[in-house]
């Protein structure tokens, strides 16, 4: 079979090895952009809001999901939140142990009905418990590029 026939039956595939030299560009898409770039311009977080369910959604997103809504209203939201649940990770995504435990958590952020999910830093293992009231901290903003990582960590909120 020549490379240019096409199989009849899945035994006739092959296997070719090398590179293809692709390259791609992903878009934040309409409130991706909107979401990063007001993380970097202003350290503020917005949401999205459907009028139709009374449902915040963070990160934002432009229909609802409950509804099939398209959502146009934008509110801020957090910078304070509460943890509604965590882990304590040990390996890092290649499966080597990491030097010291991360903590990633889902974020409900004030204002917010969704969560998000990030890392929280400044928390002693032994304090560290579903409920727990925290605060976005932001990098420097000569740091930030328009990402999530914008925001370093969440941080326990002081008495």
């Amino acid at each position: 079979m020549s490379i240019l026939e096409k199989p009849n039956k899945n035994v006739e595939a092959r296997v070719v090895e090398g590179e293809i030299p692709i390259q791609s560009r992903y878009t934040y898409g309409l409130a991706g952009e909107k979401f990063f770039r007001e993380i970097m311009d202003k350290a503020r977080i917005l949401g999205t809001r459907c009028v139709e369910c009374d449902y915040t959604y963070v990160p934002p997103t432009i229909y609802c999901e409950r509804c099939f809504a398209k959502l146009e209203e934008w509110v801020e939201v957090g910078p304070e939140g509460t943890v509604q649940s965590f882990t304590v990770l040990l390996v890092a995504l290649g499966g080597s142990p990491l030097d010291e435990p991360e903590i990633m958590a889902l974020i409900q952020l004030d204002g917010a009905d969704s969560v998000l999910v990030h890392r929280l830093g400044d928390v002693d293992l032994d304090e560290l418990a579903i409920g727990m009231r925290v605060k976005a901290v932001f990098k420097p903003k000569k740091q930030r590029e328009g990402s999530i990582l914008d925001i370093a960590h969440f941080a326990p909120v002081e008495d």
